[in-house]
């Protein structure tokens, strides 16, 4: 064989294979899209986002993890929960109760490197986390991240008490490229969620007594209409209510998750 024709075959052979890495490498179109996939609890799901994939897995009651490309986020770890899985980048504290601040839960998902947000009330409890009240954002590199009001409007143990008060605790706003994903916390249907905009993907808390039941979680998602919502910390909840409630939203996909 010419020494041209041998050369000529050689660089074919480079290119084939060239596009075949190439090939395998790009990711396939279904999964640049919203997607379930198994998981350990449950179903995860993927969101695709501007920054990349968001992998949602729930975990147990307000439990919940967030997997970007490079962020590992926990939010409310709860030691009775399965808190398998990488450890946390960051984790997220909404409220002082002991099934969202718990110290051990905490302690089983950190590493050394992990930075924590929580509301003051409960920043005050672990030396070197980040303080954040209502309203106030902070830059965590792969998101941003906004605290917003959750609280109680008429529930609470007594008359005149509420189970959570306005200022206490923290909702949170995560900015993941331009998706935005907005995580309840223990709350009512507040003016404040109503008011939320751009939402993609909300995780909302309905169970009687300490939050609102599904018909008026309703409310306040068809107020401030997100493309998805996770029902979540539904513990005895009947979430048919919800989704009875929004069956006209074709804009709003209700994804019901084994959270227990």
């Amino acid at each position: 064989m010419r020494l041209a024709t041998k050369l000529l075959l050689c660089t074919a052979a480079f290119v084939a294979v060239e596009a075949c890495s190439r090939a395998a490498k790009a990711p396939a179109a279904e999964e640049l899209v919203s997607r379930p996939e198994p998981g350990l609890v449950g179903t995860t799901d993927v969101i695709a986002t501007s920054e990349g994939k968001v992998r949602v897995v729930p975990v147990m009651h307000g439990t919940l993890r967030l997997e970007m490309e490079e962020t590992v986020v926990w939010i409310d770890p709860w030691s009775q929960a399965s808190l398998e899985g990488p450890k946390a980048d960051v984790i997220l504290i909404t409220d002082i109760h002991p099934d969202h601040y718990d110290p051990d839960g905490i302690d089983r998902v950190r590493k050394p490197s992990s930075r924590i947000v929580a509301p003051p009330v409960v920043a005050e409890r672990i030396p070197g986390s980040i303080a954040l009240q209502n309203g106030e954002t902070r830059d965590m590199g792969a998101f941003r991240v906004t605290a917003v009001p959750m609280y109680n409007l008429v529930r609470g143990p007594e008359p005149g008490k509420l189970f959570h008060e306005k200022g206490r605790g923290n909702g949170y706003v995560l900015e993941v490229g331009e998706t935005r994903i907005y995580v309840s916390g223990d709350t009512e249907c507040t003016e404040e969620m109503k008011a939320l905009d751009d939402i993609d993907v909300a995780f909302v808390s309905m169970n009687l007594p300490y939050t609102m039941p599904p018909a008026e979680a309703a409310e306040c998602i068809r107020a401030f209409s997100p493309r998805i919502v996770y029902p979540y910390h539904y513990r005895g909840s009947n979430l048919e209510e919800l989704t009875e409630a929004l069956a006209d939203r074709e804009d709003i996909e209700v994804r019901i998750r084994d959270w227990y």
